[in-house]
């Protein structure tokens, strides 16, 4: 297995490693999950590089790849929702259109059919992981009880839940459309996946 891949895998791995210790309620276990989160979203970063830059490119590792990023996303999504930060039914619908588009896609790769990303996707990503690694961080730097007592007016601020609420609706609808206007705009080759079933 080429490394690129090998890192996938670890980013699977950490990926209940991190949803454990952040739900774990330990202050200190928290901090170390958000460490884990880190670790794993550079494996993300770090395996694309060198499957670019050394061609390490394998029909295992399209596959595998955009499905360990689902799920950590998904997972850190879920985590905030059983914190209580996050509403569920936002989550959900998220998490049905990344799973749904990116099952489409792998099934493209698989029928020799290349899909493009839209600009607006690629905008869906950057929103949905920002604001991710927005509550993440802020979460976790409540977490250390010095912080919190002296910046609690702070963190209140911060985490204010109209702001998180609105932000995540806002999120969502988009993330929603982006699916939307996915399907529109390649409906000729998803008939051809269809059409071609063997």
């Amino acid at each position: 297995m080429v490394l690129p891949n090998q890192l996938t895998v670890l980013r699977i791995i950490l990926t209940p490693v991190f949803f454990f210790l952040f739900l774990s309620g330990e202050p200190v276990l928290i901090q170390i999950s958000a460490a884990v989160y880190i670790i794993a979203a550079i494996t993300d970063w770090y395996d694309g590089w060198l499957a670019r830059k050394f061609n390490y490119i394998t029909e295992w590792g399209k596959f595998l790849d955009p499905l360990a990023d689902k799920i950590l996303t998904s997972a850190a999504f879920l985590a905030l929702v059983i914190v209580g930060i996050l509403e569920l039914w936002m989550v959900l619908l998220i998490i049905f259109r990344d799973i749904l588009i990116t099952g489409l896609r792998v099934w493209a790769d698989y029928k020799k059919i290349s899909f493009s990303t839209s600009k607006s996707a690629k905008w869906k990503t950057f929103f949905q992981m920002t604001f991710q690694y927005y509550l993440l961080l802020i979460y976790t730097l409540k977490s250390i009880e010095p912080l919190n007592r002296e910046y609690a007016r702070l963190f209140e601020i911060l985490f204010d839940k109209d702001f998180i609420y609105y932000t995540m609706l806002a999120i969502t609808i988009f993330t929603v459309y982006t699916g939307i206007t996915y399907f529109i705009s390649n409906w000729s080759l998803i008939k051809k996946i269809i059409d071609n079933k063997n």
